[in-house]
């Protein structure tokens, strides 16, 4: 008789912690989505300055998961510096726009956090 209580109080708690950890991934918004980039070169008369594109491009590039993506693949931080000395101003603009909506790493840590909290409630759950 205990067993099947317990079996119906589990059900029911089980479920609820689930909706409680789900609805808050569900409301935070999704920061970047992979997309094939655009084929069409960017317009040469968009009025971007090429020291600002410079500098949006260098920012994206010193994250840490950016360097070590480039160490994995080969490249050198020289590499990567005469490479980017060597792009046109239009091709520099392009990737500086693409950079724009990219995050590496996105929202990780809060999705870590959340299956830790779910981890312990279900653990708490199971041993009560």
């Amino acid at each position: 008789m205990k067993k099947t209580q317990r079996t119906s109080l589990f059900i029911p708690m089980v479920i609820w912690t689930l909706v409680v950890t789900t609805l808050p991934i569900a409301w935070v918004p999704q920061e970047g989505m992979a997309m094939l980039a655009p084929a069409t070169p960017a317009e040469a008369g968009s009025g971007s300055d090429r020291a600002q594109d410079l500098q949006s491009v260098q920012r994206v590039l010193e994250n840490k998961l950016v360097q070590q993506r480039l160490e994995d693949f080969g490249l050198t931080p020289e590499e990567v510096n005469a490479k980017l000395a060597g792009l046109s101003d239009a091709q520099l603009h392009q990737m500086a726009s693409q950079l724009d909506a990219l995050m590496p790493g996105g929202q990780m840590s809060l999705l870590l956090t959340l299956l830790l909290v779910l981890v312990i409630i279900i653990l708490i759950v199971i041993l009560i």
